[in-house]
């Protein structure tokens, strides 16, 4: 019946949404930001400052072998999970740029604590663009085109099919594009860590340092 209505241009609920995503293989919260609807508090990152580490694990475990990063992966889903503090806001992402693509980018990539800066450093080294910060906030102000070159890139930043991405965020590719599928063990260690704080995320990159020293 919810899906119905929402064929029909009603504003999708949070159960529905939270259901509809694993059907689709998307994470919770990317869904709502597709959606451009709030995100519930408990599908939020816990510290955004945790974005600010993120650049130098992407670093790391790019140095890595795919077994170690796997370790890496391990180590980091083993941390403990602190409580989120009654005090704390999710970040209102939403509020923060006019509905369109561009702010679907923005809320998917703060889902992983990246904010302009650090979007653009993981972008570089993941995806091999160079964007300026300021020019990551104008493809989320709308004032820059997504343009197909950059499916990829962001693909890989977000582990998701350049070919889907594209679609979601209503870029059409050209015919002879070729959907890749991201190096999916890095954009999900950027994923994992969504959940730690920031003194967890610099114990990560101090292990991935070490089994960068240990090879």
């Amino acid at each position: 019946m919810e899906l119905k209505s929402v064929l029909c241009g009603a504003v999708p609920g949070s159960l529905f949404l939270k259901r509809l995503a694993p059907v689709l293989d998307l994470h919770a919260a990317d869904l709502f930001a597709i959606a451009q609807v709030a995100m519930p508090d408990e599908l939020a990152p816990l510290d955004m400052a945790v974005g600010q580490f993120i650049p130098r694990l992407v670093e790391c475990a790019l140095l890595l072998t795919p077994e170690r990063r796997e370790r890496l992966r391990q180590y980091a889903r083993s941390l403990p999970q602190f409580s989120r503090p009654q005090s704390s806001e999710a970040p209102r992402v939403h509020k923060q740029y006019v509905p369109g693509p561009g702010a679907v980018l923005m809320r998917m990539l703060a889902n992983r604590t990246l904010n302009w800066t650090s979007s653009a450093k993981v972008l570089s080294r993941l995806g091999g663009v160079h964007l300026a910060a300021s020019s990551i906030g104008a493809l989320g102000r709308g004032r820059k085109e997504l343009t197909p070159d950059l499916m990829a890139p962001f693909s890989s930043v977000l582990g998701i099919r350049t070919d889907i991405l594209a679609i979601l965020l209503s870029v059409e590719l050209p015919d002879s594009t070729v959907p890749l599928t991201p190096q999916v063990d890095v954009s999900e260690l950027i994923w994992d860590v969504r959940r730690l704080v920031g003194d967890q995320v610099r114990r990560i990159i101090e292990e991935a340092e070490y089994l960068i020293s240990e090879a």
